[in-house]
């Protein structure tokens, strides 16, 4: 240990010293949480996971969550594979994952509940063991259910060499069994399991949109220890929507119609649709091109439901063109004139010009475009947007889903020399960064443009609703589909022509640069030192964003290991395309790894019939390590070092009489959980 501060260094610091004294009043008490804070350094590393593009795939996150990316079940088949059947070992998994539903399925058809019990406890101590031995047993204590926290610490942490650790055991069951407590600690047991499991999940992107549960993903993060979430595209738009803007708040409604996802914004969200709704059966005779994904045009005119949905997204529809319209062109420096076009219609012929060509369209029927002002809302479209604002704004699901958004996310992070953004940094052509003017004459490109446009949103995240100005607020918009934003990357969202051309040409959306060059190792390396890593030789770029095409042959690993892309397919509408159900990055003590996973199939089919996700480790230790990584080694043990530093400085001040000792004083506070 340092003991070797001089009197200058002592002094600089002694107010911080006083405060810390509070806390560690002897050289004892500093000394031991020095012995607690190394003995976490010795510890290997947690655990992390990387998801992204998780679309509202809620039953899917969830299975994956519980059984973590296949964590569990590759520890199951380790430890029990010689004492347990391939069955047993099954539904043993599936205890873990869902231990109310499991256990009562079980006990239907068994004759002896207290064997089955203690069968079934014995099994998840070994897994708890396993899986806890990364861990201090404060961090232990800390993770399991108060309630019965002194009995599974006990089991979890009894001495393995106890002369009699079965009868010990069997004692210690009777009791739980005798009081009624044996399906309670079965379940506070495999949550505690569930989550030693995964130290740490970053979300890079990407929860909202297309499938129906996004709520539900973001309720289990809420609930999640450790989580951070980097902003997709999709996500900055329903915060520009929870943040009242307008016509984000119309892009949220256009996908959720356009995706059949009414319930999401009326029951969940408590949006209220009835003028919306009346104002669209009464403008629109028909809406056939605008029913909901995946719905024939038969179903349509059979069932009315559909067509009362379809002529709901039709008029939202409209009302989000002409308010982007407005919006370009108070923003010139966006560079989105391109994407006026509404003056070109011709509801006569049917056709609309895009790009200089001229294409026919489906349904021009559309009475509330003006040939003179196209862009203008009518009277009523007014009225509606400013209701539908209010509801928004005074969500109170929607905004405290939002503030996770803002108090566990960011447009980018830094964790152990990774470096997390969902989709790309701007490139010009010849592969330098971009340059962008997001509305107060600064160019920014690189870092910078990502350090702005974060502190920008939250300015306007804590601002008062009343000081958001509509201009400020249009940078939302700009980062939903902008052609320079750092969160989506294409010179324009077809979102016009998909619907009503049937050209696949009129489709076409030109990638950044970006992507052209995200396979040469010398852009990763750029990268990561713009944003402050220099040691690049183990650090890597995480992306989601764009899907990555297993089933043709697409590798998730770019830029030789150097960036990984970890889009593959989690929401169902990609999974053609992909190939599999999405991907897991895992980044242990051994190394980085990617995960493939299977879709899945129900709850019901996952706790009747032991169906897990299959996973597939895909790429074996992305990263070399030398032996087993520590905490030492990442974030974690710099800051832990950076704490034995300072206890050290303490010492020294005890030492040298500048601060007295308290030792009157009687400390109840645990050792700090690590």
């Amino acid at each position: 240990m340092k003991n070797t501060y001089t009197d200058r260094e002592l002094h600089e610091n002694l107010l911080f010293l006083k405060q810390l004294a509070k806390t560690f009043p002897t050289v004892e008490y500093a000394m031991t949480e020095i012995v607690n804070l190394s003995s976490i350094l010795a510890l290997p590393k947690p655990t992390e996971h990387f998801m992204s593009d998780l679309h509202g795939q809620g039953d899917a996150f969830e299975h994956i969550l519980n059984n973590a990316s296949g964590v569990i079940r590759n520890e199951i088949e380790r430890l029990l594979s010689g004492s347990l059947t391939f069955e047993e070992r099954e539904t043993l998994a599936t205890i873990v994952y869902y231990p109310k539903e499991k256990i009562a399925l079980e006990l239907e058809n068994v004759q002896d509940k207290a064997a089955w019990y203690k069968s079934t406890l014995r099994n998840l101590i070994l897994l708890g063991r396993k899986i806890s031995s990364k861990y201090t047993r404060s961090k232990l204590r800390k993770t399991l259910d108060p309630r019965y926290s002194y009995i599974i610490e006990e089991l979890l942490t009894a001495r393995v060499n106890f002369h009699d650790l079965d009868a010990y055991y069997d004692e210690i069951f009777d009791s739980i069994i005798r009081h009624d407590y044996a399906e309670r600690v079965i379940v506070a047991l495999t949550d505690a399991i569930k989550k030693l499991a995964v130290d740490k999940l970053h979300i890079v992107g990407d929860i909202y949109d297309r499938g129906p549960e996004p709520h539900r993903i973001l309720e289990l993060l809420l609930k999640h220890p450790s989580v951070d979430i980097q902003w997709g595209n999709h996500d900055v738009l329903w915060m520009g929507a929870a943040l009242g803007e307008k016509t984000c708040i119309a892009g949220v409604l256009t996908n959720s119609f356009r995706h059949g996802n009414l319930d999401l914004i009326e029951n969940v969200y408590g949006i209220n649709l009835r003028h919306l709704l009346m104002f669209a059966q009464e403008t629109y005779k028909t809406a056939v091109v605008f029913r909901p994904r995946k719905t024939s045009e038969e179903a349509y005119y059979t069932n009315p439901e559909i067509g009362i949905r379809a002529k709901l997204h039709k008029a939202i529809f409209v009302i989000m063109h002409k308010l982007e319209g407005q919006l370009i062109k108070r923003n010139p420096n966006y560079k989105l004139d391109h994407r006026l076009f509404l003056d070109t219609l011709d509801r006569v012929n049917s056709t609309i010009t895009i790009d200089e060509i001229t294409y026919p369209i489906k349904d021009a029927d559309f009475p509330t475009i003006n040939p003179d002002d196209p862009y203008k809302l009518t009277e009523e479209e007014e009225v509606i947007i400013n209701e539908l604002q209010e509801s928004f704004l005074n969500s109170e699901t929607l905004q405290r889903h939002i503030k996770l958004f803002m108090d566990k996310g960011s447009l980018y992070k830094i964790e152990n020399n990774n470096l997390l953004f969902h989709a790309l940094v701007p490139l010009n052509e010849d592969g330098s960064f971009k340059a962008v003017n997001f509305g107060d004459g600064i160019l920014r490109s690189g870092k910078a443009m990502f350090d702005y446009i974060d502190s920008e949103v939250r300015r306007l995240y804590f601002a008062k609703p009343s000081e958001r100005k509509t201009h400020e607020l249009d940078l939302m918009w700009y980062l939903w589909c902008g052609p320079d934003s750092p969160q989506f990357g294409k010179d324009k969202m077809t979102t016009f022509e998909r619907v009503e051309i049937d050209d696949s040409k009129s489709h076409k959306e030109k990638r950044n640069a970006y992507y052209k060059y995200q396979n040469t190792k010398e852009l990763a390396v750029r990268i990561l030192n713009e944003f402050g890593i220099t040691d690049t030789n183990r650090a890597v770029i995480v992306n989601g964003h764009i899907p990555v095409e297993k089933i043709n042959g697409e590798n998730p690993i770019k830029a030789e290991g150097k960036l990984i892309v970890i889009d593959g397919g989690f929401s169902k509408y990609y999974q053609k395309t992909t190939g599999i159900a999405g991907y897991t990055l895992v980044y242990d003590s051994r190394g980085l790894y990617i995960v493939a996973h299977e879709p899945f199939i129900s709850f019901e089919k996952a706790i009747r019939e032991n169906m897990d996700i299959h996973s597939t480790t895909e790429v074996e230790n992305i990263l070399s390590t030398k032996g087993q990584m520590k905490v030492a080694d990442i974030d974690k043990g710099q800051e832990l070092k950076q704490e034995i530093a300072q206890l050290e400085m303490l010492i020294a001040a005890f030492d040298k009489g500048l601060i007295k000792e308290n030792h009157q004083y009687r400390m109840v506070k645990v050792p700090i959980n690590r």
